[in-house]
């Protein structure tokens, strides 16, 4: 059988064994040391953000943030239903309850429109919610300067998940950077990878300084363990992060690819009868993290079912875009304003083998694979 085609695998750009060798000499094996420091200001450097921390997941510097804005056990934070998991369990976390909001069909991400009904709805209902988690999802810019508007009307600070937009900037400014406090993502299958790991930006330096304090399990300054508040083990450790300063390093070279890989498939299956893409709009610049694609049944004569099978007999990785959380059995009693949009494109979504470590043999099995699989026509249902 031929190898594996992954659908993001990660990539080195090969500097990353120096840093990860400074650490071992330098015995800093622990939450501290020279590669968490050089990471983190690179990490502002690169974004724009005035601070950094560099923390053990994405999940953990949403959790983290929240904690930072104050939310307790009966309130409530609006979230893009369309997202994984890790955007909206942290506010369980805290005990606050998720309401939910759709998506728009441009960018698949909130829908400013539904976003505004939604806080009406809430504060009518006697519950201000006390902050919205906006999420770029798979790299695509949401329309910030609409969500930010609304947001400001109505006083509510926005957590910016742009676990899967590293790299991607909206009127040339990164994302990550527009809301009172950002968040990344280093999972193994992201743009850029530690293995696992994630930060927290903001330009506000109390945020960022409470978030490494609360990360190292909010150990008071005494000359024993003494701790006023509860903290949480959250912070990367200094070999980690000398896996993310290499990374740093090719950061830009990985998106830039990632962007080839989208054209590629767009050059591909742009006259397909039922294929269509997620394209950008004025002032939006994509990282193009994993290239997603929408399958219209009837046109095409496939749905993502089928050509995800197909391409697995093949050993080539792909995946359906997320379920939205509103379907999820865990939050199916959850507050939801739906239109009815990230439902769909749940339903005929597919992401595709996006890494920036294609080979071209490996495009060339994808490609032939994809071209058979469109060409031949089947059943509108996998059977």
């Amino acid at each position: 059988m031929n190898s594996r085609i992954y659908l993001s695998s990660p990539h080195m750009g090969g500097t990353e064994l120096e840093y990860i060798k400074e650490a071992f000499e330098a015995n800093w094996i622990s939450p501290v040391g020279p590669n968490i420091a050089a990471f983190e200001q690179t990490l502002q450097d690169y974004s724009g953000a005035n601070h950094a921390a560099a923390l053990s997941s994405g999940t953990a510097a949403i959790h983290l943030a929240l904690i930072m804005l104050g939310l307790e056990r009966g309130d409530e934070v609006i979230c893009s239903s369309f997202t994984f998991a890790g955007s909206c369990n942290p506010i369980v976390y805290t005990g606050a309850t998720p309401v939910f909001v759709d998506s728009e069909e441009d960018t698949w991400n909130m829908d400013p429109e539904l976003l505004e009904e939604a806080i009406e709805d809430r504060i009518s209902r006697g519950k201000r919610p006390k902050a919205i988690i906006l999420v770029h999802l798979y790299g695509m810019p949401s329309k910030i300067a609409e969500i930010l508007k609304v947001a400001g009307k109505y006083e509510i600070p926005v957590i910016e998940d742009a676990a899967e937009a590293l790299g991607a900037s909206y009127r040339g400014k990164k994302l990550g950077t527009f809301g009172v406090i950002g968040i990344y993502s280093f999972n193994g299958n992201k743009i850029i990878t530690t293995s696992g790991g994630g930060a927290l930006v903001s330009n506000e330096k109390t945020f960022v300084d409470k978030a490494r304090f609360l990360s190292t399990q909010a150990r008071d300054p005494a000359p024993y363990y003494e701790h006023s508040s509860i903290g949480y083990n959250y912070r990367m450790s200094n070999v980690v992060a000398g896996i993310g300063r290499g990374q740093m390093e090719v950061l830009d070279k990985h998106v830039a690819i990632r962007r080839e890989i989208f054209e590629w498939y767009r050059d591909m299956l742009e006259n397909i009868p039922g294929v269509s893409f997620v394209e950008e709009e004025t002032g939006m610049f994509a990282n193009r993290w994993l290239t997603t694609i929408r399958i219209d049944s009837v046109l095409s004569g496939a749905d993502p079912e089928y050509i995800r099978q197909g391409l697995e007999k093949e050993n080539i990785e792909s995946r359906p875009v997320w379920k939205p959380m509103h379907l999820q059995p865990v939050y199916k009693e959850a507050p939801m304003y739906d239109r009815g949009v990230c439902g769909k494109i749940f339903s005929d979504g597919l992401c595709l083998p996006s890494g920036s470590n294609l080979t071209e043999e490996e495009k060339k099995r994808i490609e032939t694979q994809l071209v058979k699989l469109f060409e031949v026509t089947k059943p509108a249902k996998w059977v």
